[in-house]
């Protein structure tokens, strides 16, 4: 599936917020551009409630996190707190431009959220039809701004409940980024193998290790291109708010690591052409260090 001499990774930016994605995605653009990479950039539409967070720093696993991370420094005072005591602003009516300037470039544009948020906090609560709703909107807001098809789709936090999960087959998607995992696989649903087919995260994300075990900005970059594997499936997800933003230039230095090593980059779309023989496989519920809660994980055929 994956040739055994090169490293290739799927490069996946999340865009959560109005402040990730008017200033951090043009600056990704940009990068990406200097380096000839296309990457597949996900992203929220609707309201940018990303503040209502702050809630959760009653919980200590959450506040923990903050705290490694330096939260306040990575993502930004305004985004801590939008949406927090008043409706926040609606991300795809005040950054369309943006949105547009992406798609242009050439990257493959997909679907993340229409209220991050919500689904980030209470997808166990929301309906099949109220997920359906939202994707539906969220899908037509893309297709009108970037004037292209838009059929790939990424669960905000790794999070697909079974309403989600049985969501995805409304809509023609050619692939879904939902869950982490180390396969493309097709899900179950009922024990039948429900569309679309997963691209699943391998690799851990920034605010996830940093902080932890040792590692900081100066050996983060090391530590990560590590973990690659030639001959697997290597899927990064960065963050516009991080990676787009207060971590550009550690981010830019590990473009340049990477070149250096041959390793290439590509959208998640890309990684389905050589790609047969796809397994069936349930999704799960697991908790990792560093991150807040349960993500939704790639299973094996041991737990049908």
């Amino acid at each position: 599936m994956f040739k055994a001499d090169k490293i290739i990774v799927g490069l996946r930016v999340d865009v959560d917020t109005l402040r990730g994605t008017k200033r951090g995605v043009p600056n990704l653009v940009d990068l990406l551009a200097r380096h000839q990479i296309r990457a597949s950039f996900f992203f929220s539409v609707g309201p940018d409630n990303m503040g209502r967070n702050l809630w959760r720093l009653f919980r200590p696993a959450f506040l923990k996190k903050m705290l490694r991370s330096k939260a306040a420094n990575l993502y930004g005072w305004d985004i801590l707190f939008k949406g927090t005591f008043w409706p926040g602003p609606n991300i795809a009516d005040r950054a369309a431009a943006e949105i547009r300037q992406c798609a242009n470039a050439g990257h493959e544009i997909g679907f993340h959220a229409w209220d991050h948020h919500r689904w980030q906090t209470k997808i166990e609560q929301l309906s099949q039809t109220e997920i359906e709703a939202d994707t539906k909107r969220g899908l037509a807001r893309l297709t009108a701004i970037t004037n292209q098809t838009v059929d790939c789709a990424a669960a905000p936090a790794w999070r697909l409940s079974a309403a989600a999960l049985a969501s995805r087959g409304a809509f023609p998607l050619r692939y879904a980024s939902d869950c982490r995992g180390d396969s493309i696989f097709l899900p179950l649903h009922d024990n039948r193998p429900a569309g679309p087919i997963q691209i699943p995260v391998t690799l851990p994300t920034f605010d996830e290790i940093i902080g932890q075990n040792g590692i900081n900005v100066n050996n983060y970059n090391d530590f990560l291109l590590k973990l690659l594997r030639t001959g697997k499936l290597n899927v990064l997800t960065i963050h516009a708010e991080a990676e787009g933003l207060s971590c550009l230039e550690l981010f830019s230095a590990f473009l340049q690591q990477a070149a250096q090593r041959k390793i290439h980059f590509v959208a998640l779309g890309a990684l389905l052409a050589d790609c047969d023989d796809i397994p069936t496989t349930p999704m799960l519920r697991k908790e990792i260090p560093g991150r807040d809660g349960w993500l939704s994980w790639q299973g094996s055929m041991e737990n049908q």
